[in-house]
């Protein structure tokens, strides 16, 4: 591969992840993990049990300053009210370039059950929260000729608000979430736009989740099919995550496993060898495994990258370890992970 080639493909892989891991919360595949609650405000206190889940990831292990995020979120019913309580607390870092967020979530269930066997239930949620950006320009060339460059930590906090609900009917489900809701003031004045750089100030995200879990009378299998879109409103980019898991009941718990793959509708050119023009789209296949011991839960996915055109060939790790505590007795006559 030439020279030209490999500098594009480097900016492809840059600007795919940059663009992702600079707009608030990273949306990866974690929210397979039994954390719906990372990507839509909704699903606090949703599951007859308050959770915990810290989740870690690591993208393309031997590169220098490579990708990493780590998050911690707890939610749950507020006693045997309606109403429910969140927290996400993330670290993510990717470059020079690093952020921390703090998001405080309400939500609010209406139940439309003739009894509490058949689950039909519509949910609201909303996060607020604070996100501090941070560009890392102390190890950049500085001789002061740059306006561009200060040769500082720069920094900017931002405040955002998400807003999603939640329908759940028997071993159905739909979820629809907007996500920084509103101006992006904080980044615009505190890194961009002092240097007049054009940063955007609209880092509206809009994602839709739809699912079902299928299973026979007293069979302890079950399987569940999910669709994901996303879709930026400031660069007009949409994705679509396709997910399969399947369930095994034990009796100390749960073992359960999938694969997603998400593909991007909009995609990057590039030259190739012979100087003609190519294009390709963002392409992710991600396994997962994962248990339920108890009131434990351990999960381990794997990102791998398709295209013809990548960074490096290394993926991208990701383990979530969970723990559920208040928990109450199974509700629903239903196949309904997220909530029984």
């Amino acid at each position: 591969m030439k020279l030209k080639n490999i500098i594009l493909a480097v900016i492809f892989a840059l600007v795919s992840y940059m663009g992702t891991s600079q707009e608030g919360l990273p949306i990866y595949t974690d929210y397979l993990t039994d954390n719906y609650y990372l990507i839509h405000p909704s699903m606090a206190g949703i599951a007859n049990c308050a959770k915990v889940r810290l989740t870690a990831r690591q993208q393309w292990f031997g590169q220098d300053d490579a990708p990493k995020l780590l998050t911690l979120s707890m939610n749950g019913r507020l006693g045997d009210s309606p109403s429910a309580i969140g927290g996400i607390l993330y670290a993510d870092k990717n470059g020079y370039h690093s952020q921390k967020g703090a998001y405080f979530t309400y939500a609010h269930h209406l139940m439309f059950s003739r009894s509490e066997v058949d689950l039909n239930m519509l949910s609201f949620g909303l996060s607020a929260g604070f996100i501090q950006y941070q560009l890392d320009e102390t190890t950049f060339l500085f001789d002061g000729g740059d306006p561009a460059i200060s040769g500082t930590v720069q920094s900017a906090t931002n405040f955002n608000v998400d807003f999603g609900f939640s329908y759940h009917f028997l071993d159905f489900y739909l979820h629809g979430t907007v996500k920084n809701m509103l101006k992006n003031n904080g980044v615009n004045t505190g890194i961009g736009a002092q240097n007049g750089i054009a940063v955007t100030d609209n880092l509206r995200r809009y994602l839709f989740s739809v699912g079902n879990v299928f299973s026979k009378y007293g069979s302890e299998w079950s399987y569940e099919p999910s669709i994901m879109f996303q879709y930026r409103d400031g660069t007009k980019e949409a994705t679509i995550d396709i997910n399969a898991k399947v369930y095994k009941q034990m009796e100390f718990g749960k073992l359960w496993g999938g694969l997603s793959y998400r593909n991007s509708f909009d995609g990057a050119e590039y030259f190739t060898g012979t100087n003609t023009v190519s294009s390709q789209k963002l392409q992710q296949i991600t396994p997962i495994l994962g248990v339920n011991y108890n009131e434990f839960m351990f999960a381990y996915n794997y990102t791998y990258q398709t295209n013809s055109i990548v960074f490096t060939n290394g993926g991208f790790h990701q383990l979530t370890l969970g723990y559920n505590f208040n928990c109450r007795r199974e509700r629903y006559d239903c196949e309904c992970p997220a909530v029984n």
